[in-house]
């Protein structure tokens, strides 16, 4: 199994082994790359999954051409002043059966971004013990 997902891109800063994550000047927003995410060796899907979960934060609902129910209305939920919980409730309890364990919680926004931009965590807890967290704004 596979699929894509976006990491962030640091730079050298002065210092030995000192970076920085590099700012796109056009938005201003943190600057990311695509990279391949595979099964393991040993077989599990479950970075597969946390990416792919990753990546359906950060779409707008029914943006995906394969999967209309995969994404989060962000634009309507910061105009409205509505956080978007019942969709990202909704998207836990869709990959919740992937993972040991999956807990998704409203966050403030992470320093950089509007402060009414509607943020997560997550956190997961695979099939083999790892624990992952990440707060995941949705873009707006």
């Amino acid at each position: 199994m596979r699929t894509y997902g976006r990491v962030p891109v640091y730079v050298s800063s002065s210092g030995p082994g000192a970076s920085v994550q590099a700012i796109d000047p056009a938005t201003g927003l943190p600057q990311t790359k695509w990279i391949e995410v595979d099964t393991t060796p040993d077989g599990f899907d479950d970075y597969v999954y946390a990416t792919t979960l990753i990546q359906v934060f950060k779409l707008n609902l029914g943006e995906s051409p394969f999967y209309a129910n995969y994404g989060i209305p962000a634009k309507p939920s910061v105009v409205s002043q509505i956080a978007p919980d019942f969709y990202a409730m909704q998207t836990q309890q869709q990959f919740a059966q992937y993972f040991a364990s999956l807990t998704v919680a409203r966050a403030p926004a992470p320093t950089g971004y509007p402060q009414d931009t509607p943020t997560y965590n997550v956190e997961i807890t695979t099939h083999q013990g790892l624990k992952l967290s990440a707060s995941v704004p949705i873009a707006t």
